[in-house]
């Protein structure tokens, strides 16, 4: 079994097409926060539970070993859980 979850992005307490896979609710958000969504609620496919998570991106400057393409500064996202609810 490969572990992985489905997360339907939800706004305004509806269901958007974007769906985001991970085994974990954490690594979806991030995925979302990188597009650019700062309010992010995840409906987790085959449950009831909705994740709730806080998200924004900073640029920070790129690793001492990055690759010589990758521009000097990246964006990177950050989540912050704020709960779970039951639908």
């Amino acid at each position: 079994m490969s572990g992985k979850k489905y997360f339907v992005l939800m706004e305004g307490g509806s269901d958007t097409t974007q769906v985001f896979v991970s085994k974990q609710p954490r690594g979806a958000a991030l995925k979302a926060a990188t597009r650019g969504h700062t309010d992010i609620e995840l409906r987790e496919r085959g449950t009831n539970k909705v994740h709730c998570f806080s998200g924004w991106t900073e640029m920070v400057n790129k690793p001492k070993n990055g690759p010589a393409w990758l521009p000097a500064k990246i964006k990177k996202a950050n989540v912050k859980k704020s709960g779970t609810k039951r639908i």
